[in-house]
């Protein structure tokens, strides 16, 4: 159990950790013909009482791997953590919150400090997630083009921030288009850095190192949010009065009067449950490619995606007129129905009137090949698609 597969930076660190707070020394004596599935649930089981089910996960994956090599190098027959039930992890369960273009632009995105409109621009105007937004060098970066290719990701590690050369998997490489916003923002930011060396990050702190996630959350995405009327409220009062309003985890709301803005919304910063993810600008990006009817394919390919399904299952929603909007695909316009041809046919009537009101009109295609959310034509019966 002592051996060790060579592992990259992030999972080498974590198995230290690991080791070092006592939740894998458990099995540092255990001959490996001991370990079996109790045994590997049992642990499973006891960890979950301290630890949160993603902590629990990532011992496990570990002690899993261990084993796997093990089976590799023919010390045991099977890998008796295949099969282990581990804790769900509630936080998956989180609904993402998918803004409207119109309240991006029009609140949030002005909302946020000037020297970091770039990188919001860049998760919702390119649908990039975090680390690839962290991990962007100017090379990657192709203005006259209009585009950006991903093949950089910024991990976060307990050693520190590792700058790892590919993505989250190998269709995560891949090319995006830049809307007129982002190529402004980056445009920008390149004109700031005066000809920036190649290398160079794109979105990076003052020092020039990379950004950290939990720093970009607490000081410029949550006081962002507030500003914007998206996290509690800060509404003036009075000469130098402002009253801070926020929900906490049971929904009940607070309240408190401060001196300046700056320090009512630092408060409701601090202090509110709830709001937009910086990941959710991904979720929204994609809501926004799927409702204007661009094909799930290539939504795929500019979210990285290695299956179609993912894209379907994570960046669709059912919309809230669900119910009229399928009803309203088979709705004829009333004229329609006047006319002779869609009378109802007499016994003598031809083969032709027959066919009656449900007679499919010829020019419209066959079945799954109208666009999403597109239409064909002046076709009488009309097909609409979110």
């Amino acid at each position: 159990m002592a051996a060790r597969l060579p592992t990259p930076a992030s999972r080498r660190r974590l198995a230290e950790s690991r080791t070092a707070t006592g939740e894998l020394p458990k099995w540092g004596d255990w001959p490996l013909g001991k370990v079996d599935f109790m045994s590997v649930q049992e642990w499973v089981s006891d960890l979950r009482r301290d630890l949160a089910p993603m902590t629990v996960a990532k011992c496990y994956q570990l002690l899993s791997m261990i084993l796997r090599t093990a089976v590799q190098a023919r010390l045991v027959a099977t890998n008796p953590a295949e099969g282990v039930k581990l804790p769900r992890d509630r936080s998956r369960d989180v609904k993402p919150v998918t803004i409207s273009r119109e309240d991006f632009f029009g609140r949030l995105l002005p909302a946020v400090p000037p020297r970091h409109r770039g990188i919001v621009s860049a998760a919702a105007g390119a649908g990039l997630r975090w680390g690839e937004c962290a991990g962007l060098t100017w090379s990657s970066v192709d203005l006259d083009r209009a585009s950006l290719r991903v093949v950089q990701v910024a991990e976060e590690t307990h050693g520190g921030i590792v700058l790892r050369p590919y993505p989250k998997s190998r269709a995560g490489v891949r090319t995006v288009p830049l809307p007129g916003f982002l190529l402004a923002a980056l445009r920008e930011l390149h004109a700031a850095d005066d000809e920036p060396e190649p290398h160079t990050l794109v979105f990076r702190d003052r020092v020039g190192r990379p950004l950290r996630r939990s720093n970009f959350r607490r000081r410029i995405w949550l006081p962002s949010l507030v500003r914007a009327g998206l996290l509690g409220q800060v509404v003036n009062t009075g000469p130098h009065r402002y009253r801070a309003t926020w929900p906490d985890r049971e929904g009940v709301e607070w309240s408190a009067e401060f001196t300046t803005e700056r320090e009512a919304v630092a408060c409701v910063a601090a202090k509110a449950v709830g709001g937009m993810r910086f990941h959710d600008l991904r979720h929204a990006y994609a809501t926004w490619l799927v409702t204007d009817g661009v094909p799930i394919n290539l939504v795929q390919r500019v979210m990285g995606h290695e299956q179609a399904s993912t894209t379907l299952d994570r960046y669709t929603h059912t919309p809230t007129d669900c119910a009229a909007r399928i009803l309203d695909a088979f709705t004829l316009p009333a004229d329609d129905l006047l006319t002779p041809d869609r009378a109802t046919p007499s016994e003598s009537a031809s083969d032709e009137s027959k066919e009656g009101l449900w007679a499919w009109p010829e020019h419209v295609p066959g079945k799954g090949t109208t666009p999403v959310g597109g239409r064909r034509g002046s076709s009488k019966v009309r097909l609409r698609g979110g």
